[in-house]
């Protein structure tokens, strides 16, 4: 279950980011909101984390819960806020995805 609401934290990591991505677009009343779209986010995704880490490793939760939020992030970037694809990027992404399951496969 503890693997579950890590996941969903790093997925609420991802929505926090997003909020930041759009603040950058935004202007007046707007971006306020985006602002506090960002503090929910972010503290959902906090909150998630620390009960998580109450049973897992922290280590290990805090890299594949930052793995999740940095891969999710990565994908928003490109799809929703059209930034370059390359393939150095997807190497990369790719190579941060299978240290996630790595350390997720090795965890106690």
């Amino acid at each position: 279950m503890n693997w579950t609401i890590l996941i969903i934290g790093g997925l609420f990591e991802v929505a926090f980011a997003y909020c930041l991505g759009k603040v950058k677009e935004t202007t007046g009343n707007e971006m306020y909101i985006w602002y506090g779209g960002f503090i929910v986010t972010l503290s959902i995704s906090m909150a998630l984390l620390i009960k998580a880490t109450q049973t897992l490793p922290i280590g290990t939760a805090y890299a594949v819960w930052t793995g999740i939020g940095a891969t999710g992030t990565v994908l928003v970037g490109i799809i929703v806020f059209k930034e370059p694809l390359t393939v150095l990027r997807i190497f990369f992404l790719i190579t941060l995805i299978a240290s996630i399951i790595g350390l997720k496969a090795v965890a106690h």
